[in-house]
């Protein structure tokens, strides 16, 4: 199974926000969407990413003016990403060694999509309910 499988099935509607957006802008775009990460996007190249992890922790730090800053003094610049063609075996694996949930997806140098280790653990699941009801056939005809 590839990561081209999921963008296929949650479609290619990407929500970003720009660097220079605030971190008002940003909060309220992850609670109109009610999405957990937004990616970051300037000229429409993809330069970071932003999790509600992110927000809280730069609030533990200094909540003063929060809201106001731009996103950029927040963001996850060094991103890492993933292609269509690469196995969700791969992606979950990039996702659990890097302790984060979210993936970009780069195509050609152009950002198509992104999946979440929710919907990795979901197809995973999916499939192997599948595998097992397959079996359950075999094994009964």
């Amino acid at each position: 199974m590839f990561v081209e499988a999921i963008l296929n099935a949650k479609g290619d509607n990407v929500i970003t926000v720009t660097s220079q957006s605030t971190i008002g802008e940003l909060i309220a775009t992850l609670a109109r969407h009610n999405i957990g990460a937004v990616l970051v996007v300037d000229e429409g190249k993809l330069v970071g990413i932003v999790s509600e992890r992110d927000i809280v922790r730069h609030l533990a730090g200094s909540a003063e003016g929060f809201r106001a800053q731009p996103v950029s003094t927040i963001m996850t610049r060094n991103l890492k990403t993933c292609a269509p063609g690469d196995t969700l075996d791969d992606a979950m694996t990039t996702m659990s060694s890097g302790r984060f949930r979210h993936l970009p997806v780069i195509d050609n140098g152009e950002l198509i999509g992104v999946i979440s280790m929710g919907d990795v653990v979901k197809r995973k699941i999916d499939e192997a309910e599948h595998e097992a009801s397959q079996l359950r056939e075999y094994i009964a005809s």
